[in-house]
């Protein structure tokens, strides 16, 4: 029997990628219409996509092959899905991410933040959440957490040597190796000590857990509150964009954030008040350190943070050149067509029903201002200048080139999302949601609260094998469909389904930042699954 799964096992990839396009085809044999062959087209990208037998941006290639070689759309009509407004918003919010990253500008915010808000246990994590959601708000949630964790554990590091050192009667105390902290991951912390109990110890363990999945599932909840905080947001508003272009700018940057934001941060605090209740108790005494040992564990944490900060330096022109960028990014998000009055669009980029200027107009110009904005002061003395510094250009570098962009960028979404918007044109074009809305009528007795509920668990559940971008990309055509043939207003259905699509919890498998998390060696399996449950 184990033979045969080896085997089974061995074979898989292989029989999925050659059998499955074989296996589907009596359905465009026997039923040659039009909106058959797209179906053909989504089922075999969706087994693709969920099985990952060829890279996810790969598989989202096959409509520009397919549905010309099926006659659904002309090569032409495919390829411009490739390259969206929708995409060029993306990759511009990306960029400037890169721009972040690269100067550690995050780190210093993060470390910045965590000293302000203070070392008790309870104030700790709610810190390392909130830094965590508001980073992921902006730059990706894999980079976020890359750079949260060995912070998280290097202050547990920290904590437990001071623990041990306090317990043992000792009067000066032992500091852990800070450099542990940046080795790879599995470098855990060491329950042992002299007299420990059983007690103390697991309380320890609960605590190392929670700080460290505090910081995946923050990194997870803080995307959704801003458009381009993660992928399937942006897969919305280009799917808003080609399913209903009478749409005008309903979802837009500004008008995203007014109702992701609030719902962000209640999550966020629900999420905390549920990790603190599993994993460390209301015990007042516990969470905002009370005693002697808690003091200690404090005043250790507290000095990993101060001595993180100081090896950043002082503020660099760099950094504050990027914070300008980000600011004025931001700024112009918010001021474009605010809705509540009238926003810059309105001055000169405006005529009748056509605006000119988008989200996406903004993204590409802030990017593009980081390539042209110096990281360096420009030297003016000329007079007093030695022969080296003549030689140096008088305009220094500037702060992206293309060579980090290149590699910082993760290419493959883009294309994943130009494939998503390639499928919505074809199920559109060929009649597959005409036909999938028809299908869908008797849902009407339904009661729109509980199909809402139902959907958004059945997306909730399916991203935790998928990429979420994949799962928002296939369902949120089918839901729109049903929407319009049951006269539901579209976005009653799209707009928490996209959220659900982010929140994998469950499995360390389901999202970058829970892999992350997972390799420290903290976790169970089963200490993930206790939190989706909720």
């Amino acid at each position: 029997m184990a033979s045969a799964l080896s085997y089974v096992s061995k074979f898989k990839s292989f029989a999925i990628l050659f059998f499955t396009p074989l296996l589907l085809l009596p359905l465009i044999i026997l039923m040659p219409a039009k909106f058959v062959r797209c179906a053909y087209v989504i089922i075999l990208m969706a087994i693709y996509w969920c099985t990952e037998v060829i890279p996810l941006a790969v598989t989202s290639l096959m409509p520009a092959l397919l549905f010309p070689l099926l006659k659904i759309l002309d090569s032409k009509q495919v390829c411009v899905q490739y390259m969206k407004d929708t995409n060029m918003l993306f990759l511009g919010g990306l960029i400037v991410a890169v721009a972040v990253e690269h100067w550690n500008l995050h780190k210093r915010i993060a470390l910045r933040t965590l000293l302000w808000v203070g070392a008790k246990p309870a104030q700790l994590m709610l810190g390392f959440m909130g830094v965590t959601a508001f980073l992921s708000m902006w730059i990706s949630n894999t980079a976020t957490t890359a750079m949260m964790v060995p912070i998280v554990e290097a202050v547990l590091q920290q904590m437990e040597a001071t623990s041990t050192a306090t317990e043992a009667g000792l009067g000066a105390l032992e500091l852990a190796d800070k450099g542990k902290a940046s080795e790879l991951p599995g470098s855990q912390v060491i329950f042992e000590g002299p007299a420990m109990g059983q007690r103390e110890n697991c309380d320890r363990k609960s605590m190392c857990k929670a700080m460290t999945l505090c910081v995946c599932y923050a990194a997870s909840i803080g995307g959704t509150a801003t458009l381009t905080g993660t992928g399937p947001n942006v897969v919305l508003l280009g799917q808003m964009h080609e399913l209903f272009p009478d749409s005008k700018d309903t979802v837009n940057f500004a008008s995203w954030f007014g109702f992701a934001f609030p719902n962000m941060v209640i999550m966020l605090l629900l999420a905390w008040l549920w990790l603190q209740c599993i994993y460390m108790g209301f015990n007042f005494k516990k969470s905002w350190g009370c005693g002697l040992e808690r003091k200690n564990n404090e005043k250790a944490a507290y000095e990993v943070l101060q001595e993180e900060y100081r090896k950043l330096g002082p503020f660099s022109f760099a950094e504050v050149n990027v914070l300008l960028c980000f600011f004025l990014l931001v700024s112009l998000w918010f001021s474009r067509d605010p809705g509540f009055m009238p926003g810059w669009l309105s001055v000169a980029w405006a005529e009748g029903e056509t605006q000119y200027a988008s989200d996406a107009t903004v993204a590409i110009f802030v990017a593009m201002l980081l390539f042209v904005v110096p990281s360096q002061k420009p030297k003016f003395n000329f007079c007093s200048q030695t022969e080296e510094e003549r030689k140096i250009p008088f305009y220094p570098p500037a702060l992206l080139n293309w060579k980090v962009t290149q590699e910082k960028v993760p290419w493959g979404i883009v294309l994943l999302l130009g494939g998503g918007f390639a499928l919505a044109k074809g199920c559109e074009v060929s009649g597959l949601s005409e036909w999938m809305g028809k299908q869908m009528e008797p849902l009407h007795a339904v009661p729109p609260a509980a199909i809402t509920l139902i959907l958004s668990l059945l997306v909730a559940v399916f991203t935790e094998c998928t990429s979420n971008v994949a799962t928002t990309t296939l369902f949120l055509p089918i839901f729109a469909s049903m929407s319009r043939s049951i006269g539901l207003n579209p976005l009653y259905v799209m707009l928490p389904c996209t959220l659900s699509a982010s929140f994998a919890f469950m499995l360390p498998v389901a999202t970058p930042p829970n892999a992350i998390v997972f390799a420290y060696g903290h976790l169970k399996v089963s200490d993930m699954g206790c939190f989706q449950h909720w």
